[in-house]
């Protein structure tokens, strides 16, 4: 039921990248990310270490660009 759910979650996803534009992305990405760990919490606990590992790759590369924003601004409070 998980993985339903996981991929459930990319349908969502890839339909909010088709209607959305501009500022609202980053609204958008927020509330995948709010959704995505509990997820990933449930994933994990039910189908084990592998399949949350694939579930951390697949929410890593639909959500890359607020990682890689995440990781930079990261990088700038620890400079």
């Amino acid at each position: 039921m998980a993985g339903v759910a996981l991929c459930l979650w990319v349908v969502a996803a890839w339909v909010l990248m088709v209607t959305l534009r501009g500022r609202q992305t980053w609204y958008a990405a927020g509330g995948l990310i709010v959704t995505g760990v509990p997820l990933l919490v449930w994933l994990g606990r039910s189908m084990g270490a592998g399949w949350l590992l694939v579930g951390v790759a697949i929410l890593a590369l639909v959500l890359r660009w607020p990682l890689r924003y995440a990781l930079r601004w990261a990088r700038g409070l620890l400079r």
